[in-house]
């Protein structure tokens, strides 16, 4: 996730509907996220940040390349049906038919297999955690990829055929299975000319 800052001020009177967030999308250049009646603006990313999130898209548009599945970048919108968050992952994995969501602007989809997120030191904390908890009630997630920001690790989160979630970590000379593409990614590989050691 890119950075975000609440635009709303600190205290809040007024509590935002979907509609009024749906409303705010259309005619904002800037992207936002939506959660529980509060919408947060969404500010861009470092070089480093927008690099690492491009190599991972490409090794998993390399995977995708002669199946059924399609590579988006961060001007996907997902929603969570069951938490009601509406939100723009640096990368996802559709398999199969794009799974709109009516209410949404257009390009709002509720059936990622693969969800990507690249680390901030604004949204470390909410990608490792909340956001972690909201991503795995979508039925058709079968991996969560955390790119760390900090050090070369990837992390994976993988619902197994019993339904349980796995986590997996690779570090430098490492690499971490994807079940939702049957591949792998390679931490060299996507660390290859980043400057974090």
């Amino acid at each position: 996730m890119l950075a975000w800052v609440n635009v709303l001020p600190a205290r809040r009177h007024h509590r935002y509907t979907y509609a009024d967030y749906v409303g705010l999308e259309v005619e904002s250049p800037t992207k936002h996220e939506f959660l529980d009646g509060e919408i947060f603006a969404m500010a861009g990313g470092t070089e480093e940040h927008s690099a690492l999130a491009a190599e991972v898209l490409g090794a998993l548009r390399d995977a995708a390349r002669h199946g059924p599945c399609r590579v988006h970048t961060s001007d996907l919108r997902i929603y969570v049906e069951q938490s009601g968050l509406a939100t723009f992952p640096d990368g996802a994995v559709i398999c199969g038919v794009l799974e709109q969501h009516a209410p949404s602007p257009k390009a709002t989809a509720l059936n990622p297999t693969i969800l990507l997120e690249v680390t901030s030191d604004s949204s470390e904390e909410y990608d490792t955690g909340e956001k972690l908890e909201h991503y795995r009630t979508i039925g058709s997630l079968l991996d969560y990829v955390v790119v760390s920001h900090r050090e070369r690790r990837i992390t994976v989160h993988s619902r197994s055929a019993s339904g349980e979630w796995v986590t997996r970590v690779a570090i430098s000379g490492g690499r971490v299975a994807l079940s939702g593409l049957k591949t792998e990614l390679s931490v060299d590989e996507i660390y290859g000319k980043s400057s974090i050691l």
